[in-house]
């Protein structure tokens, strides 16, 4: 997704989602696993998260443990910084 594509999500109401996902392997039950997930997707009832956690019932073995959602706020001008330079430093 472009940046442009995002703007426009984020005018229509959008804010990115940040879902950790744990779940259980088949032949592991015993050990839990991690996922992150993220997307832009509308508070509160996340529907772009569903469809994805509908997919994950349907068509994949792990069985899901449980969900943690956060989302980012809407972006202002208070919170945008501009940075002139980037060094790295190995």
């Amino acid at each position: 997704m472009d940046r442009h594509e995002a703007m426009r999500l984020q005018l229509r109401g959008y804010r990115l989602a940040t879902a950790e996902i744990l779940y259980r392997l088949p032949d592991h039950p015993s050990l839990l696993q991690s996922f992150v997930w993220q997307h832009y997707d509308l508070h509160p009832d996340f529907p772009v998260l569903r469809r994805f956690l509908d997919h994950w019932r349907r068509n994949i073995e792990a069985r899901l443990h449980s969900v943690r959602v956060t989302r980012t706020g809407l972006i202002t001008a208070s919170g945008y910084q501009s940075v002139d330079e980037v060094i790295q430093i190995h």
